[in-house]
């Protein structure tokens, strides 16, 4: 993180008088420091593949038929309830606003996703990136030798496009981290891959090769102003860097203490939750962390059981993860959303599930630059529709990139000039700090 020089911060506040109490201008620095252009932002992406449903997490409809089992509780926020199983959550209420009128058009999975992760339509010649490439384009200071986007045991499968940079090339892509479930209780085991240097090469070795890379490279180069060249020799340069030392051990999770890790949760996205912490300690602007394999909330059949397990899985590692951002002075610089690719009929299928509904659903946005402890829009009783504040999903990006810092009229131009803004869509003011 960047020092802050204190006359420039209180010459931004109008706070020159030295005869002010410490009192009075010491909350008004720190709100500056935290909106403070030097100062780090980072995101992270709570990614719920498969579609949650609204209905039995953040928009319970107790006492209608379309309700369903899972009761409702009262969080730390007078009038702001939530399922029974984000105990953990509803003490932290007043980081959190949840949004519970999002509408789209797209209601398949794929398609989805792809509308949801980038703000566009999958059509003509164009690929959009996902708004983690753009995000961390923007946000990335270029001053650390981890990658700007990290993404944690994606499931990407049905349409790799929603979850790729795009027309933005490859080195916007996101590193990966891979992880499999483990059985008998043991922690899951996050790893980068493939960041080994090859048997018998020490660190003295490498450094060396990389040397002699670098030198016939920029020969190369020079001769060269081809963008696909350029784009291949950053790829490069990115993957060796991940064999850096240094690197490999900002995703050891075996540094942690073990009653740390056992707080987040033993599968992968708790584990996955204490590895972003991890990440954006160390100035990675954005990290996405997936809850469950395949469409794990695409819950047509036994929709209650399922997303009950899924929500205790998300209770202990998102609110473990705010927590530690917080005692560690960085949740006020990092903005969290919690969403997926669209929710769930609120009336209860015959199989006791609930079928695709992007009509009217909900999604979270949490964390710096975020007025939490509040709701934004309203369904109805029985949750079919929307009857205040409808919100579409250019409007959460928006509201995303404003809150950390960006634009969202910032453009990236596609290879035939096209220029293309990151978010097509307004910020939302009441849900802005």
């Amino acid at each position: 993180m960047q020092p802050f020089n204190r006359r420039q911060m209180l010459q931004a506040m109008g706070l020159g008088a030295l005869g002010t109490t410490c009192a009075s201008w010491f909350a008004p620095l720190a709100t500056a420091a935290a909106h403070h252009p030097a100062r780090r932002r980072h995101c992270i992406l709570l990614w719920m593949n498969g579609g949650p449903s609204q209905t039995d997490t953040f928009d319970m409809k107790p006492g209608h038929a379309n309700g369903g089992p899972i009761k409702e509780i009262p969080t730390s926020v007078p009038g702001l309830r939530f399922s029974e199983h984000f105990a953990r959550l509803a003490e932290q209420a007043d980081q959190l606003a949840v949004i519970r009128s999002l509408t789209t058009k797209e209601g398949d999975h794929s398609r989805g996703a792809y509308v949801v992760r980038t703000g566009y339509t999958q059509q003509g010649d164009v690929a959009y990136p996902a708004m983690g490439c753009s995000l961390s384009k923007q946000l990335n200071h270029g001053d650390t030798i981890l990658p700007p986007y990290v993404s944690i045991a994606p499931q990407s499968q049905l349409n790799p496009a929603a979850f790729g940079p795009g027309f933005l090339g490859p080195q916007y892509a996101p590193a990966i981290v891979g992880g499999q479930p483990t059985g008998g209780g043991a922690m899951a085991d996050l790893r980068l891959e493939n960041v080994e240097w090859a048997r018998g090469v020490d660190q003295r070795q490498a450094a060396r090769r990389m040397e002699m890379w670098q030198a016939l490279e920029s020969k190369f180069l020079a001769s060269r102003r081809q963008n696909a060249l350029a784009a291949h020799h950053a790829l490069y340069r990115q993957a060796a860097e991940m064999m850096r030392p240094e690197v490999r051990q900002a995703f050891d999770l075996k540094e942690e203490p073990a009653a740390v890790r056992q707080r987040y949760g033993r599968g992968l996205f708790g584990q996955g939750c204490l590895l972003a912490r991890r990440l954006v300690e160390r100035g990675v602007p954005f990290v996405e962390v997936a809850l469950g394999q395949g469409l794990a909330w695409d819950t047509h059949q036994d929709n209650f059981q399922q997303v009950g397990r899924l929500s205790e899985e998300l209770d202990a590692g998102w609110s473990s993860l705010m927590i530690e951002l917080s005692d560690r002075g960085l949740l006020e610089s990092t903005t969290i959303v919690w969403m997926g690719e669209f929710g769930r009929t609120p009336i209860i299928n015959n199989n006791a599930g609930r079928d695709h509904f992007p009509n009217a659903w909900s999604c979270v946005l949490a964390g710096g630059g975020i007025a939490g402890g509040q709701s934004y829009g309203r369904t109805t009783p029985d949750g079919m529709k929307i009857e205040e504040n409808p919100v579409q999903i250019g409007d959460v990006l928006a509201t995303l990139c404003q809150a950390v810092g960006v634009e969202p009229e910032c453009e990236n131009v596609t290879p035939s000039d096209r220029p293309v803004k990151i978010a097509e869509g307004s910020p939302i003011d009441e849900l802005l700090a």
